[in-house]
């Protein structure tokens, strides 16, 4: 089995301290790519620092909603010139986030379309998270769409099946965390049963969200092998086909990793 992780935090408390260990295992579960995320700048240049010392690690840049107050001068030109680098394959994680209201509302929305300027310009894929704020979502990414086109990934998908519809009519990826394994998560079930595959990606966002039979312990990228399996038995798909198409989708989506 071979698999990508297409979103983690190696750089986070719980992974960033026992680094090694984690890659090791992850490479030992047959994890062959993994995507270090970036939420606010001051880890811009730690998940890049990662991504040139590990060679099936890859970085991102990018402001999450949550941080958005405390970043307003992170606009579309300090993002674009950061993405110039070589490991850097994406921007974000970027969106909205009315659960928690961490930052302004309006502030998460100037932020999130800063980073899809970023990403019309670069053609870079963006990270989309988003969490009780689908309608917002949905309206600024076809705004910014009509702008121009670009590729991305809806993260950590807990969305409904309509916002499931209108992001891949707009084109773009969406990928399923350790959640779809929990108990209370039928509704996310019922939706990943029904995703194209051509479209599928598979995540830990380590260290969180850690899969059945692993809940309650710290979330690493080998964790990705528990919910490929998981979510192959439930769509009735062989795990080893799904871990190679979703791995291969991986390095369509985020191309830069190909070069």
């Amino acid at each position: 089995m071979r698999l990508a992780d297409s979103h983690c935090h190696l750089n986070y408390k719980g992974l960033g301290d026992r680094q090694n260990e984690v890659l090791g295992n992850a490479r030992n579960a047959g994890v062959v790519a993994m995507l270090n995320i970036a939420t606010r700048e001051s880890e811009w240049d730690d998940v890049v620092a990662t991504a040139e010392r590990e060679g099936d690690v890859w970085a991102t840049v990018g402001i999450h909603p949550h941080e958005a107050d405390a970043h307003p001068d992170v606009d579309t030109a300090k993002l674009v010139k950061r993405a110039a680098h070589p490991r850097i394959v994406g921007i974000g994680e970027t969106g909205l986030d009315y659960y928690y209201d961490h930052s302004d509302r309006e502030r998460q929305q100037s932020s999130f379309r800063s980073h899809l300027a970023a990403c019309r310009q670069t053609q870079l894929p963006v990270i989309v998270h988003t969490r009780e704020a689908e309608e917002d979502t949905a309206l600024i990414l076809r705004e910014e769409m009509g702008k121009g086109a670009f590729p991305g990934v809806i993260h950590c998908f807990t969305a409904s099946a309509a916002f499931a519809k209108i992001a891949l009519d707009l084109g773009m990826y969406i990928s399923i965390s350790g959640i779809v394994t929990f108990r209370n998560a039928k509704d996310l079930q019922e939706t990943a049963k029904t995703l194209p595959v051509e479209r599928l990606l598979i995540e830990t966002d380590a260290p969180f969200l850690a899969p059945v039979p692993h809940r309650g312990k710290t979330g690493e990228p080998a964790f990705v092998a528990d919910t490929c399996r998981f979510l192959a038995e439930l769509r009735g798909d062989d795990p080893e086909e799904l871990a190679e198409t979703t791995r291969r989708n991986f390095h369509t989506l985020f191309a830069k990793t190909v070069a």
